[in-house]
């Protein structure tokens, strides 16, 4: 089969946060991390996530915000589902601390080892003593979100953030108090040189917003600047010497306290985020461009010369750099996308990270690419797919997801790459992937080699399951097509389905099979595929995945929670109250009454009833999950966003039903509720499953 440049065409999910994406830059509301070291192996008690961990990537892969290191050793990163990472030895190992709260923190500021706060959306403050190994949550008295933070001694702090927003402390955050900013323009950074002289900057449409401070907040004065961009980030040194950056490449810098803003020469068009200065002359910049990739800029001469630093490695889909935090002119650490994690001891010359330079890892981050499929045959034993360019991702374990290592597919497309959607193992050794452009591969010894199998159709194939070696079925979603095979995919016999467009498929034995799909189709066969009954579903929503525990037990799962049950082998089905709105896209049972589905944003509900009762638990991210495989009923693995590999090995605690929620935000803040059914395929269920997700930008 020719393998032609082929992109996967926009998805309503994806054009939908296409559009509200200018929307989400200014309110904030948007969503966008690589692991460079070692993740404590005990998660915190009272963590948000204390049933499912991290595989990949390491120690988490949640976006980061914000960071705060206060000498070379000891530093804090902050960042969505409230992400709280800890390294007190340079980064060599990272502790995951439990933060109490699930609202994405955007900044953070450490005057010494044991005190530090966090800033949040929700008017979210946090507050530890101790080092993070206890953080408690300080009234703010606004619901508006925090994005910046400022303390310079243990008391006394700034938080700013949207609306103009500003709170002062000077009692450690045991009172806020509001201060009048005279601005309306949200407030994204903040920088105290001492506890009454602080800059804050922010922005609107077409105005860079820079205020200042001498009296501790008392008056905040605006300041006079050539900038016309969201300003982002502002770092001084002392009260005269500061630097601004923003939009477009925008670098301004003050060395009169501000009454003087010059432009500086950054070398590039890309959005600056996060500036850190040590003194006057040594300073670091970090940023991204839409589509593209991160960006870290360098002056020693105080920004008269930027320089592009480019000396790091990142696996593919790590593109957005957020956060940046230096304790002297050689000692520093960004942050940003998945979890990225870069960190320098030689003032940029070269960055290290998980999967180049120093090996702080045992196990080094594999891809931060989006993972659509995933299959066990045991406890230990699974492969998870999922896009790479030029030849697709292919993972595979044998110890339980401790290590994954990456397979060659054996094909490629060096222009946009290739997406693998889905793959079923029969057993350890025997497997088959399926992809785009009708892609089939099939393995007979665990993966190590990759055979292409023929096939009749250039359709999307989103799922594949086989009932023994050699009886499979695969489906595609653009044309609705069936593809069946009686002698391993050896011949692939192609059938109409009439059906706008098919995502999920599972047989119980070589005759009786089910597959799902938009509009809320249903089809039964029981002769192998050879004809096709639908079925009644009750919905018109979009149906994603299936499973069955014998001929008659079944499961679909779909758009805005939907979860539908059968144990007359479909002839009528029953919807069940999933508690949740967001889309469920990937379904796994061990028997006929327990069983996980997972979903968009980080969507996890499990069932020990049949789906009498569903019951959300954390899955520790907001990053959309699309597959998930269980082999026993408390051993499962769950494969998502930007690489996420999530692993659970224990039961714990039975969690607390959850009544139906309200539609929640896409990546960027747009209704997930699905559109209109029409006659033509609509969307696909892997939002924006396109060689590099574009990092969604949080000003």
């Amino acid at each position: 089969m020719k393998i032609t440049n082929t992109r996967i065409p926009l998805t309503i999910l994806s054009l939908a946060s296409v559009c509200g994406l200018t929307l989400a830059i200014h309110t904030g509301q948007a969503r966008s991390g690589t692991a460079a070291a070692t993740a404590s192996s005990k998660p915190p008690t009272g963590a948000p996530s204390s049933q499912w961990v991290w595989q990949n990537p390491l120690p988490q892969g949640n976006n980061l915000r914000g960071a705060s290191f206060i000498d070379a050793n000891t530093g804090t990163v902050v960042g969505e589902y409230g992400t709280i990472v800890r390294t007190t030895d340079g980064g060599s190992s990272w502790t995951i601390q439990a933060s109490g709260t699930t609202q994405t923190l955007w900044a953070v500021s450490f005057t010494d080892v044991n005190s530090g706060t966090a800033v949040g959306e929700g008017g979210t403050i946090l507050r530890t003593t101790d080092g993070g190994d206890h953080w408690a949550s300080q009234p703010s008295g606004t619901t508006l979100q925090f994005r910046g933070v400022s303390f310079t001694d243990s008391n006394n702090g700034t938080a700013v953030g949207e609306s103009g927003t500003i709170l002062r402390t000077t009692d450690s955050g045991n009172s806020w108090l509001p201060q009048s900013s005279g601005t309306s323009n949200t407030l994204f950074g903040v920088s105290f040189t001492n506890a009454n002289t602080g800059t804050a900057v922010g922005g609107t449409f077409g105005e860079s917003t820079i205020l200042r401070t001498t009296d501790g907040g008392n008056t905040w004065v605006p300041q006079t600047n050539p900038g016309t961009v969201f300003l982002f980030d502002v770092s001084f040194t002392d009260a005269n010497i500061g630097t601004a950056v923003g939009d477009g490449g925008t670098v301004l810098k003050t060395t009169d306290g501000g009454d003087n803003w010059s432009p500086q020469t950054s070398g590039t068009t890309k959005t600056l985020y996060g500036v850190s200065f040590t003194d006057s002359n040594n300073g670091t910049i970090c940023g991204f461009e839409f589509g593209g990739t991160g960006i870290i800029l360098r002056t020693t001469d105080g920004g008269n010369n930027w320089v592009e630093q480019t000396n790091y490695s990142l696996p593919q889909g790590a593109n957005a750099f957020y956060a940046v935090s230096f304790t002297d002119a050689n000692t520093g650490t960004i942050v940003g996308d998945s979890g990225i994690l870069l960190q320098t001891t030689d003032g940029g010359t070269q960055w290290n990270s998980s999967d180049g330079g120093t090996q702080w890892n045992s196990q080094p981050t594999v891809t931060f690419n989006f993972l659509y499929g995933v299959s066990f045959t045991d406890a230990n034993t699974g492969t998870a797919v999922g896009y790479e360019n030029p030849d697709g991702m292919i993972l595979r374990t044998t110890d339980g997801g401790n290590s994954w290592v990456r397979q060659n597919s054996g094909i490629g497309d060096p222009f946009a790459g290739l997406n693998f959607f889905g793959v079923h193992f029969v057993n350890s050794n025997i497997g088959t992937l399926v992809g785009q452009e009708g892609i089939i591969l099939r393995t007979t010894d665990g993966g190590n080699n990759w055979t292409q199998q023929t096939t009749d159709t250039t359709d999307w194939l989103y799922a594949v399951h086989f009932s023994d070696e050699n009886h499979g079925a695969a489906v595609g979603f653009l044309e609705g097509k069936i593809l069946s095979t009686t002698d391993g995919g050896e011949n692939w016999v192609t059938h109409a389905s009439q059906a706008t467009g098919l995502l999920g498929v599972y047989f119980t034995d070589a005759n009786t099979g089910t597959v799902v799909g938009n509009d809320g189709v249903i089809l039964r066969t029981t002769d192998g595929g050879q004809s096709w009954t639908p079925q009644t579903s009750g919905t018109i929503n979009q149906l994603r995945a299936v499973w069955f525990a014998d001929t008659n037990t079944g499961t679909v799962v779909g758009d805005q929670g939907t979860i539908l049950r059968t144990t007359d082998g479909g002839q009528s089905w029953v919807t069940q109250t999933s508690g949740v709105s967001e889309i469920l896209l990937g379904v796994s049972f061990t028997d006929a009454s327990n069983g996980t589905a997972v979903g968009q944003l980080g969507t996890l509900v499990r069932t020990i009833d049949g789906g009498q009762t569903w019951t959300r638990q954390e899955s520790g991210t907001n990053q959309d999950l699309y597959n998930v495989s269980f082999t026993e009923t408390n051993t499962g693995t769950a494969v998502g966003g930007f690489g996420a590999i999530l692993r659970t090995t224990a039961q714990g605690p039975t969690p607390t039903p959850t009544p139906t929620a309200t539609v929640s935000p896409t990546p960027t803040g747009t209704p997930t509720a699905t559109p209109t059914p029409t006659a033509t395929p609509r969307a696909t269920p892997r939002p924006r499953p396109t060689p590099r997700p574009r990092p969604t930008p949080p000003h």
